[in-house]
């Protein structure tokens, strides 16, 4: 399939290698060997509050060593995104520090006054002042951007609304869609393999939801891994009108065959003869 060469990892975050910052069993694992055999991988997270050092250390304590450049978010696809299509812009931002620094680090200016994209991003104290303020710019002919499309957000009192929720909100009362640069857009994937130096054909996606890491690794013409670790059950991933290339239980399956995940030894179903 690849050449018999080494297989490179995109791999979602959150329901993959962590659940609520606690370790899926093995993921630590995984991702040693990961490194001691020098496979290319990067984590994918869809949030936007957090830089890639911000997540490092979280996920150091849940017991992961990830290298910050090794940690691709939705902020970071974004500043990209913006960087190419208007270099040197502006923005007035809706978010937190992941993404005011990515799009610090790109060279843009972060403003209310006339910007040339709203910008809206994951955060936990959403202000009715500053969704006001996106609406009356979007409404002046601010072009309109959400980092990711998620509806809602775990936390331990229940869930959030997150950025698709409050774009939702803002399209409403303009009249104007956002595009949404994050999972299931395979922009974010393409960023993201630019940004590790990978080829989709010897690339694999590993997700725990059929709805955006499937789709997007389909779509961006990656092979793609269910684990059931997360969001999606095997009975729910049926009901979808594509289907993974392989289900796994979790990413503990693939220890000692990462260089050959789609090996017939390796722990899983292959979805297509399942």
């Amino acid at each position: 399939m690849n050449d018999d060469k080494p297989w490179n990892y995109l791999m979602d975050m959150d329901g993959v290698l962590v659940h609520e910052e606690h370790l899926i069993p093995g993921a630590d694992v995984f991702v040693s060997e990961l490194r001691e055999n020098g496979i290319g991988f990067m984590v994918l997270t869809n949030n936007s509050i957090y830089t890639p050092r911000d997540l490092r250390a979280r996920l150091r304590r849940s017991g992961l060593d990830i290298p910050e450049e090794s940690i691709w978010t939705s902020a970071l696809a974004t500043a990209r995104f913006l960087r190419e299509q208007r270099p040197g812009g502006s923005a007035y931002v809706v978010g937190e520090s992941g993404l005011t620094t990515a799009l610090h680090s790109i060279g843009y200016v972060l403003t209310d006054r006339d910007p040339d994209y709203v910008v809206l991003g994951e955060t936990r104290t959403y202000s009715f002042e500053a969704i006001t303020r996106a609406i009356r710019l979007v409404e002046s002919g601010a072009r309109f951007i959400a980092t990711n499309p998620d509806e809602k957000g775990p936390s331990r009192e229940g869930s959030l609304p997150a950025t698709g929720a409050v774009a939702a909100l803002i399209e409403r009362a303009t009249g104007r869609a956002p595009y949404y640069v994050g999972k299931p857009n395979p922009l974010m994937m393409r960023s993201a393999l630019r940004a590790l130096g990978a080829h989709s054909e010897s690339t694999v996606m590993i997700g725990d939801r059929m709805d955006t890491d499937v789709r997007s690794g389909l779509e961006a013409g990656l092979q793609s891994l269910l684990v059931l670790s997360g969001i999606s059950g095997r009975e729910t991933a049926e009901l979808f009108p594509y289907r993974p290339t392989k289900v796994l239980n979790s990413v503990a399956d693939l220890v000692g065959h990462t260089r050959d995940p789609f090996g017939e030894d390796t722990t899983a179903d292959q979805a297509q003869g399942s």
